[in-house]
């Protein structure tokens, strides 16, 4: 059975808002409050999301334009993978090598630039190696890490696939 790209764009964008209804989920109802990295996991899979409906809506005849879609929302996705993976690598830090905790996001995205605020996000901090999750062993960023990499091979599969190509109608065949 072949998929078609609408069908492929529907279930990453399907997969998205589950991803965020889980996420909002331990927020709201766990209360577990997401730490800086945790919301900037959140940006990439909100974007894959959004270009995954448009993608899936539009459904373009162009291959080009699928794969612009389709590499759009693999560079989202990829973002989410990188700060999970960073997320988990501070979260195996040694207690001693741990950032300090410093003020909240709410903070940063008040008092400094935006260059400052990605930077401090990604160095993180104190409570990002906190692990207040666990699921089979593993805490929640092993699990962020694991989602958004199956939704980035999904994502490359849907870029890097062969699509068919549209007969060209030529004027002459039209008459």
């Amino acid at each position: 059975m072949q998929w078609g790209y609408r069908f492929v764009s529907g279930m990453l964008f399907l997969a998205a808002v589950i991803g965020m209804a889980f996420a909002l989920y331990l927020e709201h109802v766990q209360g577990l409050v997401p730490c800086p990295l945790c919301v900037f996991q959140r940006v990439g899979l909100i974007g894959l999301g959004i270009i995954s409906l448009i993608a899936c809506l539009h459904n373009p005849k162009s291959n080009i334009m699928k794969r612009l879609y389709a590499l759009l929302g693999s560079l989202s996705i990829l973002w989410s993978v990188g700060v999970a993976a960073r997320h988990v690598w501070l979260q195996n830090l040694p207690p001693d090598q741990v950032p300090s905790c410093g003020p909240g996001l709410e903070y940063w995205l008040e008092t400094l630039p935006m260059q400052s605020v990605l930077q401090q996000v990604l160095n993180g901090s104190g409570e990002c190696a906190t692990i207040d999750w666990i699921f089979l062993g593993q805490s929640l960023p092993v699990w962020s890490l694991i989602f958004f990499s199956i939704l980035l091979l999904v994502s490359l599969w849907q870029l890097l696939r062969k699509y068919k190509t549209a007969p060209i109608k030529r004027l002459r065949d039209k008459y």
